[in-house]
């Protein structure tokens, strides 16, 4: 049987699905823009990060994916080392989470998660000590240290993701149900410990999910980003304002901070209505879906574990960053993938898809010793 011809193996669909994602994003940053009477310049950046992205995800398909898995622990050490640098460098809105070289700026939280990734695929690929439950110490070790790093910025939505992306590479990788089931006891009791190192702030946001406050009288304190939000999603109604019209002229009632942002979902609802939703939700599950659909078809383990570990990174970001700003979860500030103004979060993105696609290009198994074998 010939090879499958190197266009066939390109997940098109998900590529289709992510440049879709972008150009929604785009669209949400100049309605966001527009309500504010900003002057475009948060979309020329963000079509000029897109551009770069591209160039990146391209570039991530040419050398064998392998030779990252090579350097996957360097990866790792540089990331941490950069989640520690942050603390020396000015805080933004009070917080350290960005390295900054003039006007260029880093956040080194969205390429920690890649590195996780890399790293537990490596160390679940070539090591079998995990099934025992002293061996899950060090697959946990590697997802605390950036988790608690990031948490202490603050960032409470980045450090929610790194924990069920460790869980569904253990499983994958065969780790005992019962094993992964103590484990999640042992979290659940340690929410004391966790709910003690989270800032007020932090605190403030989960608390405000549970009260209520009349649509007239909008909270001053954290809950006024989950009040503005259920306004601005109410005045988009169902069909949304780019068909039904604005239902009031007066801009102020569509203020909502971080819009453009942690919060961009709400616009482009407000912009789109339903239509809006569906299309968000619907093409990031075709995202989700194409990246299974790689790690199935990948006969290779390691490449299959990064697979389902960046499946993992664009399912859970999604679910938290819609479901908050709709006030299912508390407003934890985490991007929409693909869809959130910024370069730090596109270009880790890129990264993700470009080595979705090299994992796709080069299913094949190379056949070693190696101690890896899949659970049936």
């Amino acid at each position: 049987m010939l090879p499958t011809p190197w266009a066939q193996r390109v997940p098109w669909g998900m590529l289709l699905a992510a440049l879709a994602l972008i150009v929604l994003g785009w669209l949400g940053v100049a309605r966001s823009e527009e309500l504010e009477d900003g002057s475009g310049a948060y979309l020329r950046q963000q079509i000029v990060w897109s551009l770069l992205a591209g160039a990146v995800c391209w570039g991530m398909t040419l050398p064998n994916y392998r030779l990252f898995t090579r350097y996957s622990y360097l990866a790792f050490a540089a990331a941490i080392a950069l989640l520690v640098a942050v603390y020396f460098f000015p805080t933004v809105h009070g917080t350290h989470r960005w390295i900054r070289f003039g006007r260029v700026g880093l956040q080194p939280s969205e390429f920690a998660k890649l590195a996780l990734v890399l790293a537990l695929a490596r160390y679940l690929t070539w090591t079998e000590n995990y099934r025992r439950l002293r061996g899950l110490m060090m697959p946990v070790a590697l997802a605390i240290a950036p988790l608690l790093l990031v948490l202490r910025e603050p960032d409470l939505g980045t450090s929610l993701v790194f924990l069920p992306v460790l869980f569904a590479m253990l499983y994958a990788a065969g780790a005992r149900k019962s094993h992964l089931a103590a484990l999640a006891g042992c979290g659940v009791l340690l929410l004391p410990a966790l709910w003690t190192q989270m800032s007020g702030e932090q605190k403030s946001r989960v608390t405000a999910l549970f009260e209520q406050t009349s649509p007239d009288n909008a909270p001053s304190d954290d809950g006024y980003h989950l009040h503005q939000a259920k306004q601005v999603l109410a005045l988009g109604g169902v069909l949304g304002s780019a068909l039904a019209g604005e239902l009031v002229d007066d801009r102020a009632v569509y203020q909502l901070p971080e819009d453009h942002t942690d919060f961009i979902f709400i616009i482009l609802l407000e912009r789109f209505g339903w239509f809006g939703a569906i299309a968000v939700l619907g093409l990031a599950s075709v995202l989700v879906w194409q990246a299974l659909a790689i790690a199935e078809a990948t006969r290779e383990p390691c490449g299959r574990l990064i697979a389902i570990g960046i499946a993992t990174l664009f399912a859970t970001q999604v679910f938290i960053n819609t479901a908050m700003t709709v006030g299912l979860l508390p407003v934890t500030g985490l991007s929409l993938p693909l869809v959130s103004y910024g370069g730090s979060g596109l270009l880790s993105n890129a990264l993700c898809l470009g080595l979705l696609v090299n994992i796709a290009r080069r299913p094949g198994f190379d056949v070693t010793n190696a101690p890896f074998r899949f659970a049936t």
